[in-house]
């Protein structure tokens, strides 16, 4: 496909992150701050293993946060054209992947999974590749539709 081809569909999927950067920082600090705090009277106490533990528990949370931002940075970008359904996929370390698919007899389902969120494939004849993962129920039913019904009209033209 070339990259001035006309669109029929384009849509950007990222995971949804709560907290900003410089927020998540601030949390850090505030749980590094009452880390401080509950060590240094637990030591003063006299129970000072609880200082080395309260230390391990500070590192694994900042580990755990760092973790949480870089997997934000993770993107899916679905493309619909005349020519054919690209899904480019980019992971947080920014490579990416990209899977490339004739219009002509995709097919999107909606798989629906007991306590799960559904799951959104495309695929045509023997390929399917599921899409939207970082995304909730209601906006994986949208997406749904949106897509389903640009493909529609893409296999359907209307002329006058």
């Amino acid at each position: 496909m070339e990259p001035n081809s006309p669109r029929s569909f384009e849509a950007i999927i990222t995971p949804q992150r709560s907290l900003s950067p410089g927020m998540m920082r601030t949390l850090l600090a505030a749980i590094g701050l009452l880390c401080v705090a509950s060590a240094t009277l637990f030591v003063s106490l006299g129970a000072w293993p609880v200082g080395g533990f309260t230390g391990l528990e500070l590192l694994l949370a900042a580990y755990l946060i760092r973790l949480h931002i870089r997997e934000g940075r993770a993107s899916e970008l679905i493309l619909l054209s005349p020519a054919a359904l690209r899904i480019i996929r980019t992971n947080p370390a920014g490579q990416r992947q990209e899977i490339t698919l004739e219009p002509t007899w995709l097919r999107i389902d909606l798989t629906e999974r007991p306590g799960r969120t559904p799951a959104l494939t495309v695929g045509a004849r023997r390929q399917r590749h599921e899409i939207a993962a970082a995304l909730g129920s209601e906006q994986k039913r949208d997406l749904a539709t949106a897509l389903d019904a640009a493909l529609y009209a893409l296999q359907n033209p209307r002329y006058s």
